[in-house]
């Protein structure tokens, strides 16, 4: 008996490991991106990072023999929600991340799910609990904190990247709900791929108004984008989603506020940025505002 007990504590971790690693890679996403800047202009950035993952997922559909052909309906959906996940999405993103620092943008991101909840309020009349409301308006006061850089040198620019990265949590939203409706049809690397494909496509001509910014990659920036494309758009989905076999999704969404904690100290150690008080309690009063709007269930 305990050695069933042990057996199945020690899957467990397997899978909260799983999970945990994911989102360590995910969260130095920002820095890698900050520091592949260097040689690459955002938007071209976005569109070379992509490219490797849509060769990369397509090699994964080879080998697990997973492919499943998508029908006719469900295609123009899907591609919708390849151009807001991946081509508005990151844009966005890699354009907010140019302008301010990438501990600002690893707390901004914790207010997407709150942000998701408050339109999902808005857009599809889904109820919220007082708790919820709470939660959600909190989260939206840390954001506040977080957007207010004062008269600090390049305020002017981190404000405008921070406000951009909220306008990113928007698109964020968006992409979840065009998500919902096909994600029951299709396996997961699947519907990953050809989202993956579609938003690379329409990221094409958004890199090209950045040609005259075109330059050789060196060695470390060229790393830097194998990085972005093969760990965080790949190797970290799939471990997040082997998490997801065993963990509840409650569970997931509470590791996923590591994220952000991960963030600002891989900035903090890697890049060397300083964070204000005023960073820390904006990014604590967001979490707990995330968790709050998580964890408790509409009435």
């Amino acid at each position: 008996m305990n050695k069933v007990i042990a057996h199945h504590s020690e899957s467990n971790r397997i899978y909260y490991s799983s999970t945990i690693l994911a989102l360590l890679i995910w969260s130095t996403s920002f820095i890698a991106t900050k520091a592949a800047y260097t040689t690459f202009p955002p938007l071209t950035l976005g569109l070379s990072r992509f490219i490797i993952a849509s060769i990369v997922l397509g090699i994964v559909l080879l080998i697990k023999k997973e492919h499943v052909k998508v029908k006719p309906k469900d295609l123009a959906t899907i591609s919708f929600s390849g151009v807001l996940g991946i081509t508005l999405y990151f844009s966005m993103e890699n354009i907010g991340v140019s302008l301010t620092t990438a501990s600002n943008a690893a707390l901004i991101v914790a207010s997407y799910p709150a942000i998701t909840s408050l339109l999902e309020f808005i857009l599809y009349k889904v109820k919220l609990s007082k708790y919820k409301i709470c939660g959600i308006a909190l989260a939206m006061i840390g954001v506040y904190f977080l957007t207010s850089v004062g008269e600090s040198p390049g305020g002017k620019n981190q404000l405008i990247g921070n406000l951009i990265l909220i306008g990113t949590g928007f698109a964020w939203a968006f992409y979840t709900f065009m998500t919902r409706k096909v994600v029951d049809k299709y396996p997961p690397v699947t519907l990953s791929f050809y989202q993956t494909v579609a938003g690379s496509i329409f990221f094409i001509p958004l890199a090209l108004l950045e040609k005259d910014s075109w330059q050789a990659p060196t060695t470390g920036s060229f790393m830097l984008l194998m990085y972005l494309g093969v760990f965080c758009s790949v190797i970290a989905f799939l471990l997040y989603n082997y998490g997801l076999i065993k963990l509840s999704p409650s569970s997931s969404v509470s590791l996923m506020n590591l994220v952000p904690i991960f963030g600002v100290i891989f900035s903090v150690v890697l890049l060397h940025e300083t964070v204000s008080w005023r960073q820390i309690i904006g990014g604590l009063v967001v979490i707990i505002g995330v968790l709050m709007s998580a964890h408790q269930k509409s009435t």
